[in-house]
């Protein structure tokens, strides 16, 4: 029997490509040089498509492959897929929620720590002899005790809270609802920033949040507050945010996402008090091959006419 067509539009791991390759004819649109050469040739014979996050699936992607019929995201946010394009083909869109919650929230607090305590800083005074030549690493700041806020108390925001209740946290929210939860709540950044000393972002990617945190917010944190963005670039004011860390009225940030990711801007790598990473929250094996995992359910699940998984649209 012919294997169905899957379309890779972002890379992915050798383990996944094995896998998926038992039951689809790959096709790999990310190592391909003639990209619409390929989508030529796969017009008729590719039924699904394999996406990123970070990367997505446009309307005009989806007209060059009449056949598809599911989308399937290889992550939690699925902002950049054109949900209403699908939906008006009759293509399914599925994400990979939940497998990779626990990942970004270690990680979330890992970037507060190396921002605050300035962590990689650090590591280079030793390795560069400078703890012998200069003497002791100037004082950092502490995080227990630190007055958080969480913009978006999904299923990301929930885990990182629950690990700030560990380290004696204050912890407010800002979301469009109330939850039932016992932190303080604020209906807009804005509004919390003001009595913070920590904004933590991991509000879900999309229209809807595109500039959730303004100027406004970022000007209203107390001076010296920290700052960090496990969510997506397009949820922060990038020249606010900028602004602010220029004029060190932030005093320390960990940022693993951003606008025009990968050829962010370097200005950026300039700041001293900044620890970034390339949205890589999820990057460990364990989770990646369990995000690999739910995304091929839902891919073979479409095939075999079964419920899928893990909808979206």
């Amino acid at each position: 029997m012919t294997k169905p067509g899957l379309l890779i539009v972002g890379e992915l791991p050798a383990w996944d490509l094995e896998a998926l390759s038992e039951r689809f004819d790959l096709h790999l649109y990310y190592a391909a040089e003639d990209k619409a050469a390929l989508l030529a040739r796969g017009r008729d014979t590719i039924r699904a498509i394999s996406t990123k996050g970070e990367i997505g699936a446009d309307a005009a992607l989806m007209d060059a492959l009449p056949k598809v019929e599911i989308i399937a995201c290889y992550g939690v946010g699925y902002d950049l897929i054109d949900v209403e394009a699908a939906k008006a083909r009759g293509i399914r869109v599925t994400n990979a929620p939940d497998v990779l919650t626990e990942e970004v929230a270690d990680l979330a607090i890992g970037l507060l720590l190396a921002a605050a305590r300035r962590i990689p800083a650090a590591d280079a005074w030793v390795r560069d002899g400078s703890w012998k030549s200069r003497g002791s690493f100037p004082l950092t700041t502490r995080v227990w005790g630190k007055r958080i806020g969480i913009v978006g108390l999904g299923r990301i925001g929930a885990a990182i809270a629950r690990r700030c209740e560990a380290f004696g946290m204050p912890i407010s929210y800002s979301a469009r609802q109330m939850k039932d939860v016992p932190y303080a709540w604020y209906p807009t950044p804005a509004a919390m920033a003001r009595n913070v000393d920590i904004l933590m972002v991991s509000a879900a990617g999309g229209a809807a949040t595109r500039g959730l945190v303004d100027k406004a917010a970022i000007d209203a944190l107390p001076a010296g507050a920290m700052f960090c963005n496990v969510a997506r670039g397009s949820v922060v004011d990038e020249a606010a945010l900028l602004a602010a860390l220029r004029e060190r009225r932030i005093a320390a940030a960990g940022l693993d996402v951003f606008n025009n990711e990968p050829a962010i801007d370097p200005e950026f790598a300039t700041f001293d008090h900044v620890v970034l990473q390339p949205h890589a929250a999820s990057g460990t094996v364990e989770t990646r091959k369990a995000m690999g995992a739910l995304m091929r359910a839902n891919l073979e699940a479409q095939m075999d006419g079964k419920p899928l998984p893990t909808p979206v649209a």
